[in-house]
């Protein structure tokens, strides 16, 4: 009884458990039919803890589930999978399924959803659960732009009643997306009729018309659109029309509404500036036309092409030939439309002969488009073209190249020009031996008159440069006997070229009669006739004409362009020649007082001592010896002084003073003729003397004295002078190294190392000539000196080897005599402290060369380049300014480019920047063969068209400096950093221009 009772307990209990889990269970599905989901799960939670049927508790945690989903909570997923997997009997497993998709697709949470339709048992379901779940999950499936399945899903209702014009403007939107217009427009249709999707479809149907080709249909519905456009929409619908009366080839009503397209997220493509543009340039508004298409940056297809060709034509309609050239060029190297690219290769070829070509020379340009289309029909304009351009571009290294084993008749005639110019090119750079190899080339296709009497005269002229005389003198006597050559420039100077090559081989009556010829027929050349006049009184002078040498110096005195003191001082010397004595030393004793500065002033001091020793004021001529010895210390005067002072003294029998005046010679200043002299003079005084033995102890102290081998000196000496004399070069070399290897301390050795270094420095052996000018220098001062100095000098600059040229050059500066190597030391110290980068001091040098009287233009060019560079190493741009616009009206070649080059510079830094691009395409056309300057010119030419407002000219420049310009890194890497920056400019309005570019 006991236990019977106590089991209808434990009954009773259950069953009242079980009762009241179902009255709590009907409270929470009730607050869950009413949304109330949290109360609604919590009493969900509260009946699963104590209920212990299956199907009670697989209800409760499907509604805890789904309240955890309307509840946005982080385990709501979890829940529902839990629910799944633990009670996989349960009727409610799809509807749970379904029951959560719905939830999300209701809610927007398309991605959320997709992931449990796919888990739903679509067989389990009614025939309209069926519709709404292909519906739905066709749509979820379009949102999450899984456009396959969304077709798949959408397509099964496309029939349907509730769904079938949803589906199919889905359906039909993506066949829109997927460019199948036809299928697209189709579905379209189905469904315009219906209120809901008409505003949508207004849109979406005149594009398909427009990308179907039923322009007229595009502009019709778009316009109809417009009136009730909201201001996004105008934007886009404008596009349509304006692009379908483009297409239509109605450019003028295009225009507005291309206008007023404002582009993807505020930015336009290359497509939509080219079809402004053209509509433009169909219109002839070439200006705006422009405007458009150099916007297009970077361009690699046949629109671009396309664009490139009519903005290369716009630029030609207004006047931009330079700008015309880089649209051209762009177009010619693109392939996408082949006729474009001929007529874009023409245009640039002829416009790069026009007016030049910074990337190639214009022969280069024309060369290259025959050579690509043989069979033009513009060859024989384009030829006549080619043959032109190798003079005016001026590239003639160049053109050489172009023109080497080209054979026609006009080519020849061509060379023959251009390998003139070329070696009048090198002769003007100092380079005589290559210019006298051209010339032959040119002389060798003698087809213009003209230019074979002009390389006739410049062959001689390097001949004459290279001490050739006699060739020389045949080549202008050649030159004068050509019909053609009174009409050349050089016909002008022709007697004064004669004159000057008689003299050099010192006929004298011959070069008088040219240099008179050249006097009487040339007055305004007043720097040539006063060097006449110095050259034909020299004439006179060494032929004894004293009196016809005084009358032509003082005429050179009277212009007083140059050297007037040279004429002083010859004038001096050849009165005291027609024995006018007390003349001459009337007139030395005026040139000392008068020409304090002179390089001669030390050799006046000379000649006026031995006036007075000639005239017996001896006291007169002691004191100026002093003075001599005095004030020119490193003169080649001071041992002559001394020599002459123990010559007084010995002949007024004063021997212990004439002693010391030879000894002090024999000493300081060994080796010398004077010291020579010394020594034989001082020989006999001891003999006079009876003082041998005192003279042989004296004499031993002499190292280069052997007195035994006297005679033998001499007669080698002089054997070895005597080939030197009659100019046997390599006879003379020869001898002159068996005496210094015979006699290495020898009476003449002096003499002897500076013949033979002059010797091999004809033949071009500056290396062979080096030590020997070096032992010269390195000798007690000589009248050898000033000239070893300045080829020595010019031995170590030619090696770069800076700090040994100056100390030379420094010495050659304060002891040369002749004018002409004063100027030489001061320029190249000029260049030597500036390639040591001592910026100060070469402008030092600089400005003492701009002040001598007596340089040339190619000096002047390289002191005002001098101050102009150092003032930029130096910051100083105004100083810069002044000097380069000085540098650029004397200079030549690269210097000139370089100045050229700077004009543009300042120009750009002024905000002047068409100005700057005119000057940018002056050096294109005059010097394009200065590639380095081509290239800086080029950037700043893009600096200033981007300052201009036209990018594409800008990125163009830019990036064909970059690909043709690889050897100048300096100037690439400011190319891409001008680049990169302009391309992150413009990529805020171009969407072309992608990220990655910038």
């Amino acid at each position: 009884m006991v236990a019977l009772g106590f089991s209808f307990q434990i009954i009773a209990q259950q069953s009242a458990t079980y009762t009241s889990n179902l009255v709590d269970y009907q409270k929470a599905l009730s607050l869950y039919n009413n949304q109330q989901y949290r109360a609604s799960q919590s009493m969900f939670n509260t009946v699963k803890k104590t209920a212990k049927e299956e199907v009670l508790l697989s209800d409760c945690a499907y509604y805890i589930a789904n309240c955890a989903v309307r509840l946005n909570q982080q385990n709501a997923d979890s829940l529902i999978e839990n629910f799944v997997e633990d009670y996989p009997t349960s009727t409610k497993r799809n509807t749970a399924f379904v029951d959560v998709a719905d939830y999300y697709f209701a809610n927007g949470k398309y991605s959320y959803a997709r992931k449990w339709y796919n888990k739903v048992d679509v067989n389990a379901l009614g025939q309209s659960e069926k519709e709404k779940f292909y519906f739905n999950n066709g749509y979820t499936a379009f949102t999450t732009k899984q456009f396959k399945d969304a077709k798949k899903y959408l397509s099964k209702v496309e029939n349907s009643k509730e769904y079938g014009s949803q589906a199919k403007y889905y359906i039909g939107f993506m066949a829109y997306e997927g460019d199948d217009y036809d299928k697209a427009n189709a579905y379209f249709e189905q469904v315009n009729d219906q209120e809901r999707y008409k505003e949508k479809l207004s849109y979406y149907q005149a594009d398909l018309h427009f990308k179907l080709g039923k322009f007229e249909k595009a502009i019709e519905l778009a316009k109809e659109r417009l009136k009730t456009s909201t201001r996004e929409e105008v934007s886009e619908l404008s596009k349509i029309i304006g692009e379908s009366y483009f297409n239509l080839e109605k450019y003028a009503e295009a225009i507005p509404y291309l206008t007023e397209y404002k582009g993807k997220k505020g930015k336009w493509n290359n497509i939509d500036f080219y079809q402004l543009g053209y509509a433009y340039y169909k219109q002839g508004d070439y200006n705006k036309a422009i405007s458009e298409f150099n916007k297009i940056i970077g361009g690699k297809n046949a629109t671009a092409q396309n664009a490139y060709y009519h903005l290369g034509e716009s630029y030609i309609n207004v006047d931009k030939k330079q700008e015309a050239l880089n649209a051209f060029r762009n177009a010619s190297q693109m392939n996408y439309d082949l006729k474009i690219q001929e007529d874009a290769w023409l245009n640039y070829a002829k416009i790069s002969y026009e007016i030049g070509n910074p990337y190639q020379s214009a022969p280069q340009v024309l060369a290259a488009y025959l050579e690509k289309y043989p069979k033009t029909s513009y060859k024989d304009e384009v030829e006549t073209l080619l043959i032109d351009s190798y003079i005016t571009s001026k590239n003639y290294k160049e053109a050489l190249k172009l023109l080497d084993g080209k054979h026609s008749f006009e080519n020849k005639q061509a060379y023959q020009k251009v390998a003139f110019y070329r070696g009048l090119e090198l002769y003007n750079e100092g380079d005589y031996i290559g210019a006298k190899a051209l010339l032959n080339k040119s002389l060798k296709e003698a087809h213009n008159n003209i230019y074979t009497a002009r390389a006739t005269f410049w062959k001689a002229e390097t001949d004459y440069n290279i001490t050739n005389y006699d060739d020389a003198l045949i080549g202008f006597k050649q030159f004068v006997q050509q019909a053609e050559s009174s009409t050349t420039p050089e016909y002008q100077n022709i007697n004064y070229n004669l004159a000057y090559t008689y003299f050099k081989q010192k006929n004298y009556s011959k070069s008088t009669e040219y240099f008179n010829q050249f006097i009487s027929n040339n007055k305004e050349d007043k720097v040539r006739l006063n060097d006449a006049y110095l050259r034909l009184g020299d004439g006179h002078f060494v032929s004894s004409q004293y009196s016809q040498a005084i009358a032509a110096y003082n005429n050179a005195i009277s212009i007083g362009e140059i050297d007037s003191d040279y004429a002083f001082f010859q004038k001096a010397l050849s009165a005291g020649y027609v024995g006018d004595s007390s003349k001459k030393i009337s007139e030395l004793e005026v040139f000392i007082k008068a020409y304090p500065d002179s390089k001669l002033r030390d050799d006046a001091m000379y000649a006026l001592g031995n006036s007075y020793v000639k005239e017996n004021q001896t006291d007169k001529a002691m004191a100026v010896y002093n003075r001599l010895s005095s004030e020119y210390k490193m003169s080649s005067f001071v041992p002559k002084a001394l020599l002459r002072q123990g010559l007084v003294y010995y002949n007024a029998s004063k021997n212990e003073q004439a002693l010391t005046k030879f000894k002090k010679v024999a000493t300081d200043y060994p080796g010398t003729p004077e010291a020579v002299q010394s020594v034989a003079t001082t020989r006999l005084i001891y003999i006079d003397l009876g003082r041998v033995d005192d003279y042989a102890k004296w004499v031993k102290t002499l190292d280069y004295v052997d007195v035994t081998d006297a005679d033998l000196d001499n007669a080698t000496y002089e054997a070895a002078e005597k080939q030197y004399l009659d100019n046997n070069t390599d006879k003379a070399i020869k001898q002159f190294n068996g005496y210094l290897n015979q006699f290495a301390n020898g009476l003449h050795v002096l003499q002897a190392h500076f013949y033979i270094a002059q010797l091999y420095y004809k033949k071009d052996l500056t290396g062979n000539a080096a030590p020997h000018y070096k032992y010269v220098v390195e000798a007690s001062h000589s009248e050898f000196t000033e000239e070893a100095l300045s080829r020595l000098s010019q031995f170590y600059l030619e090696k770069k080897d800076w700090q040994t040229a100056m100390a030379l050059l420094k010495r050659l500066e304060t002891e040369a005599n002749r004018p002409q190597n004063v100027v030489f030391a001061q320029s190249n110290l000029m260049k030597a402290h500036y390639q040591l980068e001592e910026y100060n001091n070469a402008v030092l040098y600089a400005d003492k060369v701009l002040a001598s009287s007596k340089i040339d233009n190619k000096i002047k060019s390289d002191a005002h380049i001098i101050i102009a560079r150092s003032a930029i190493k130096t910051g100083d741009e105004d100083k810069a300014k002044i000097a380069f616009a000085k540098v650029e009206k004397v200079a030549t070649g690269e210097t000139a480019a370089e100045a050229l080059y700077y004009n543009a510079y300042f120009k750009n830094k002024e905000g002047n920047y068409e100005a700057s691009n005119i000057s940018v395409q002056q050096l294109a056309k005059d010097y394009s063969g200065y590639k380095y300057y081509s290239a800086k010119g080029l950037v700043l030419m893009a600096k200033n068209f981007y300052a201009l407002n036209d990018a594409f000219q800008a990125t163009y420049i830019l990036e064909s400096v970059i690909e043709n310009f690889k050897d100048f890194t300096d100037v690439v890497e400011e190319a891409k950093t001008e680049l990169s920056k302009i391309k992150k400019e413009e990529s805020k309005t171009n969407s072309s221009i992608l990220p990655e570019e910038n």
